[in-house]
């Protein structure tokens, strides 16, 4: 049931319609059965997997807590049993994720490098499991570490995994913050009905204008890449904003329709393309994964044992200065290894990933050479020409990045990059057709894109400058306001993406 659809529109108002019909005390439990059915209507076999994460997680949380509840003589046996329990349950969580995620990408290297033929192998992929699974591993190791309380109701910690609208595009939901609300008791407002709804159509807006009509020249130019050898840079570019807004109005529509049942959810971008450097643009996108990065892989290896004696290495080999940095770096490292793991079983999510961590490794080394430079050179970098120099810089970095993320295979992103630098024949891109429609509606369609990047473009900078575009919007009188609202609800049919073009979020299987 793609959020875009009419079915799942269907499906939201008649939950929130019962969300406040039914009493109050019932609420959390309305919202599991909806998200119990939303999750089957996938697939009745997707449930078991699900089930499975939410019983492994709920058990061990309970289990670890009743361990520290020890007494003093024998605290020492429980620690190592209580970490014994952890590393036990991350194994069987990670380790369902690791099997049907990684299987046929292990097969297929196996397979290449002893010339051997045993896969693939037609296994099921939930949709949402890793959004659940690091969601519910980070629950325990929260109850691992006493942040939190374990919950006792199986039924509301099921809620916690299965919550319907985050479950395609997350957030990863942290069980402190986001239990506030989930299981709260709501009255009906109308103030917040508005808001969610007006989250809900800027997200799609997002989608079905710019992520969609982007996606026809994206995908055209990296599928046929070798004709369109031209407009390679046109076709990164256009997937730069085609993943962005994809991505960003996925997870617009997903909060707004968490708010129109009073669940705050945290927020998962923070106008990213206005980044002044790669660490600054992971705490813009995809925030919620680059928190769960920091907090559960950062800090565990950075303040690990080993780490310290690699420390201790480091400044005795090269000074106090790198000796400190190092250890930082490798943990860096380490979590981009895993962020590049983490978006898909290739070899080119691997290069991703680990070439946001060299990146930011190196600005780790560097910062004390930086500093020098910049006051040898008279760099005042709290100028604006500074900083404008600065997001171009970090939007060129990261739009080598989206070569490998998009790409099929390395070798296409390098042949491609190299067409981007060599070669530019920005003609070719009248040549790509929307589905059945003549090419000389293809000018449109790219008028189009153009606009509402434009549009995105002016509200992400009037909100990187301090405007508050919502409560802004809120203050007017509600013919002006709903004139908007409809205005661009009306747009996305009349010059959205052709339904015979149409495609799903990205981040759906993830």
């Amino acid at each position: 049931m793609s959020l875009t659809s009419i079915e799942f529109l269907v499906f939201v108002i008649v939950a929130v319609v019962g969300y406040y019909i039914i009493p109050k005390r019932c609420q959390w439990m309305w919202l599991l059965l909806f998200s119990y059915i939303y999750y089957a209507s996938a697939g009745i076999q997707y449930l078991g997997f699900i089930l499975y994460t939410t019983l492994v997680t709920y058990g061990t949380a309970l289990v670890i807590h009743r361990i520290d509840q020890t007494d003093e003589a024998h605290k020492k046996d429980a620690k190592q049993k209580k970490k014994g329990v952890l590393i036990l349950a991350l194994l069987f969580v990670f380790g369902l994720l690791g099997v049907l995620k990684y299987t046929n990408f292990i097969v297929q290297n196996i397979d290449q490098l002893f010339h051997t033929d045993f896969g693939p192998f037609h296994l099921l992929l939930p949709i949402g499991l890793s959004f659940y699974t690091f969601q519910s591993a980070g629950y325990i190791l929260d109850v691992y570490w006493n942040r939190c309380e374990p919950e006792k109701n199986v039924f509301r910690f099921a809620l916690f995994v299965s919550f319907f609208p985050q479950i395609l595009q997350g957030p990863i939901g942290r069980f402190d913050r986001l239990t506030k609300t989930l299981y709260a008791e709501h009255e009906f407002d109308w103030q917040r009905i508005e808001r969610g709804v007006q989250r809900i159509i800027w997200g799609f807006f997002k989608k079905m204008l710019i992520a969609d009509t982007a996606a026809v020249f994206v995908d055209a130019i990296f599928n046929q890449y070798q004709t369109y050898n031209g407009i390679a840079i046109l076709g990164v570019l256009a997937y730069s904003a085609q993943l962005y807004a994809d991505f960003s109005g996925g997870v617009d529509v997903v909060i707004g329709v968490a708010e129109l049942f009073g669940v705050e959810m945290d927020e998962n971008f923070k106008r990213p393309y206005f980044a002044v450097s790669i660490t600054d643009f992971w705490h813009r996108w995809h925030i919620t994964l680059g928190t769960w990065m920091k907090d559960y892989v950062f800090y565990p290896v950075s303040l690990s044992g080993w780490m310290g004696k690699f420390g201790k290495f480091a400044k005795k080999k090269f000074g106090k200065t790198y000796g400190r940095a190092l250890p930082i770096c490798v943990a860096n490292l380490i979590v981009f290894l895993v962020v590049g793991i983490w978006h898909g079983a290739a070899w080119k999510f691997i290069v991703y990933g680990i070439y946001n961590g060299v990146i930011i490794a190196f600005s780790g080394l560097m910062t004390k050479n930086y500093r020098e430079w910049k006051k040898k050179l008279h760099i005042n970098d709290k100028s604006t020409g500074w900083h404008i120099f600065q997001i171009i810089r970090t939007f060129l970095l990261v739009n080598i990045s989206w070569y490998f993320d998009r790409a099929d295979t390395i070798p296409q992103a390098l042949t491609m990059m190299k067409n981007s630098v060599t070669y530019f024949e920005p003609a070719q891109i009248l040549n790509i057709q929307f589905g059945q429609m003549n090419l000389k509606y293809t000018p449109v369609f790219i008028a189009v894109l153009l606009v509402c990047c434009a549009i995105c473009f002016v509200v992400s900078f009037l909100q990187e400058r301090g405007t508050k575009i919502r409560q802004s919007l809120s203050t007017k009188i509600w013919v002006i306001r709903w004139a908007i609202y409809l205005a661009m609800i009306f747009a996305m049919p009349l010059l959205g993406r052709m339904p015979d073009t149409a495609g799903g979020f990205i981040y759906a299987q993830f």
